[in-house]
């Protein structure tokens, strides 16, 4: 198989939450133990630290990696989801995975994955620790993709273990209340290993001390007054929590020096050094167009607070959503003076964008409805003047159409 094959095998050949929005949430982690084994376990041969959270935990493990990179350091980053290309889930020093290296490595474990039923994200996993392996990489930054104590990320023993918030996002598999869901993120505490919560909530804060205090790990909570002055390139205030967990995270870790002018460097270049992208992103200026890969109402709730203080004359939104997001909280919040412009993404598990449209008139929003994102779009650019504001948001997916077929004004 060439690449194009491969990649197309990898999501299409075993069912893919991602994907057709169905997934079955393992209750063990034996598959991913059992493949890491077959592989003679390299997750054991690097150094790491382990992320999970409902928000934030993408743009803290691309800040993190970007400061060991200007420290010197070969670093690993794994997340998910990817926006265009599926390399982008696994990168070293921000530069993403051989395409030979994934050809090579579902080859070599084919008829392992299909005898053992291996899941999408266990042979994902698999193949970012065998990668930063066989890379030699200093220390790698692995953060979740869903929950913790039962994620496939979750059989390394890091240095550090980093939960950034709580919030009611996948309950279907999680939990239906925060208490739930924040058990399965403090699974990712091991014994010894100090912990960092980069936002105190009072409500699960005792959860995570109790894991704590049963693994003699050391935690460290952050309040939100702690800021620092430090800045970085990705926009949005809410990055100040982010810089704020980042910056204690690193003088926990041991055996790396890090000095201010890596940490200063590091969160100025983010987007340079790692490649992220969706992050409150600005693609065009005239109109002011911004996009967000945010999903959920915390998300949203931020969000919302940056559209607060930014000038425009017309907020218009660009937005679609897959199944399950609860869509009807998410647009109250909105300003109900804007103008909306509802689109479906191009997947299986779209939330059908007649019943968003329906729901809008309930409401009284102004709205038009649109079966793609690239028509929701160009239409939304040749009805904005310059001085509107464009929010594209809703789903990665969404955001991911934008990118990909980004339309220049």
């Amino acid at each position: 198989m060439n690449y194009i094959k491969t990649v197309n095998w990898l999501f299409n050949q075993l069912p893919v939450y991602q994907r057709d929005g169905f997934f079955k949430y393992k209750l063990d982690l034996s598959s991913i133990k059992s493949v890491c084994k077959s592989l003679d376990n390299p997750q054991n041969n690097f150094k790491s630290i382990h992320i999970a959270g409902t928000n934030g935990k993408g743009s803290t493990s691309h800040m993190l990696a970007s400061i060991l990179y200007e420290a010197g350091y070969k670093v690993g980053l794994y997340t998910s989801p990817h926006l265009k290309d599926f390399r982008e889930r696994i990168r070293i020093n921000g530069k993403k995975i051989d395409k030979d290296f994934v050809v090579s490595f579902v080859k070599n474990q084919f008829d392992y994955f299909n005898q053992n039923n291996i899941s999408f994200f266990e042979m994902t996993v698999a193949m970012a620790f065998d990668y930063f392996s066989k890379s030699k990489v200093d220390i790698a930054i692995i953060e979740t993709g869903l929950g913790g104590r039962l994620d496939a990320t979750n059989i390394i023993i890091p240095e550090l273990c980093v939960i950034t918030n709580i919030g009611l996002d996948h309950k279907e598999f999680l939990g239906n209340n925060i208490f739930d869901i924040a058990k399965e993120k403090a699974g990712i505490i091991k014994k010894e290993v100090p912990v960092v919560i980069s936002e105190y909530q009072d409500e699960v804060y005792g959860i995570f001390k109790e894991k704590a205090f049963e693994l003699n790990s050391q935690i460290y909570s952050l309040e939100k007054d702690n800021l620092n002055d430090y800045k970085t390139d990705l926009n949005g205030l809410f990055q100040k929590k982010n810089i704020n967990c980042v910056v204690k995270s690193l003088s926990l870790l041991k055996d790396f020096i890090i000095t201010n002018k890596n940490i200063k460097e590091g969160l100025l270049k983010v987007v340079k050094n790692t490649g992220l992208r969706g992050r409150w992103e600005m693609i065009n200026q005239c109109p002011k167009t911004i996009l967000d890969i945010g999903h959920n109402i915390e998300a949203f709730r931020l969000n919302i607070e940056e559209l607060n203080k930014t000038s425009y004359n017309k907020l218009r939104i660009v937005i679609g959503f897959v199944q399950g997001k609860n869509f009807k909280k998410i647009l109250n919040l909105f300003p109900k003076d804007a103008f909306f412009y509802f689109c479906q993404p191009k997947i299986n598990r779209a939330l059908n964008v007649k019943e968003v449209f329906n729901y809008s008139n309930e409401i009284g929003l102004n709205s038009k409805s649109f079966l793609s994102v690239k028509t929701a779009y160009e239409i939304c650019l040749n009805e904005s003047s310059k001085d509107d504001l464009i929010f594209i948001c809703g789903s990665s997916f969404v955001v991911s159409e934008i990118i990909s077929n980004q339309i220049k004004n």
